[in-house]
């Protein structure tokens, strides 16, 4: 695996990559960041050597090096997850490429479901800790030992500075943030009314099927991660609607505005 990220990395730094500050993964309908970046290069996912192959139809598959805000950044503009089939190397294959290129901190955005009844879809939720359902662990086997230490400490796995300027940032533009834990599971199918009272009752506000993996390989390699979940839809077991797909991404996509302005601000700060 460290051969496969090498070359990666080395062939991005031939195309122009050129010492990147900041990596952004932009989660489902939530690309428009992208627009904002004064792009340099960008590739496609499949002309990258050894890059998955992004499967979702919603998410876009194209790596964009550019200027936002003033910094260097690299954005995935779409990313992957483990119940498209990928294993958790793939998963994570990017945020080793990316740390790999240079970033000094990584900026996560996902949507998820909200469990939390005091909040409403279209708000915002910075991810102060996690709970990890998924299946397997991107550390696991002989291969991660490439990339740092695999019982890696997860006892503050997102940064702390960061959380903090963004719960100011919240403030100052009169952002609604909510603050709690995400909880990620395999998917795709989303869960049963049982499921979310259970998930609930362990712990979690908002519950996701992504953002953990990367953020286990990011603390791996010592690099700081921030990560915010836009609230997509309402997850009450008592009251239980079926899911819009399309309802989830028109939220996304309405919520967005505020993530871009919080996101376009941290640059600014960080």
């Amino acid at each position: 695996m460290i051969e496969k990220v090498s070359a990666a990395v080395k062939f991005l730094k031939e195309k122009g990559f050129d010492s990147p500050e900041v990596g952004i993964i932009l989660g489902t309908g939530l690309g428009a960041l992208a627009e904002d970046i004064e792009v340099i290069q960008e590739f496609v996912y499949a002309n990258i050597p050894h890059f998955p192959i992004a499967t979702v139809e919603f998410h876009k598959g194209k790596l964009i090096y550019g200027k936002l805000e003033g910094k260097s950044v690299v954005a995935m503009q779409g990313r992957f997850h483990y119940y498209e089939g990928h294993s958790m190397q793939q998963v994570v294959f990017p945020v080793r490429v990316m740390q790999m290129l240079g970033i000094q901190k990584l900026i996560i955005s996902n949507a998820g479901g909200c469990m939390n009844l005091e909040w409403k879809k279209g708000e915002l939720m910075l991810i102060e800790d996690h709970i990890n359902l998924q299946p397997d662990n991107p550390l696991r086997g002989h291969e991660a030992n490439a990339f740092g230490q695999i019982f890696t400490d997860m006892s503050q796995p997102y940064d702390v500075e960061m959380n903090k300027e963004l719960i100011k940032i919240a403030k100052d533009k009169n952002i609604s943030l909510n603050q709690g834990t995400y909880i990620s599971v395999t998917g795709p199918s989303l869960e049963t009314r049982a499921e979310y009272r259970f998930l609930k009752m362990i712990g979690a506000d908002v519950v996701g099927m992504s953002t953990v993996p990367e953020v286990i390989a990011a603390n791996q390699m010592g690099l700081p991660v921030s990560a915010i979940s836009v609230l997509t839809d309402e997850c009450d077991p008592d009251n239980l609607k079926p899911i819009n797909i399309e309802d989830i991404i028109a939220t996304a996509k309405t919520a967005e505005k505020d993530l871009v302005i919080l996101l376009k601000e941290l640059l600014k700060r960080i």
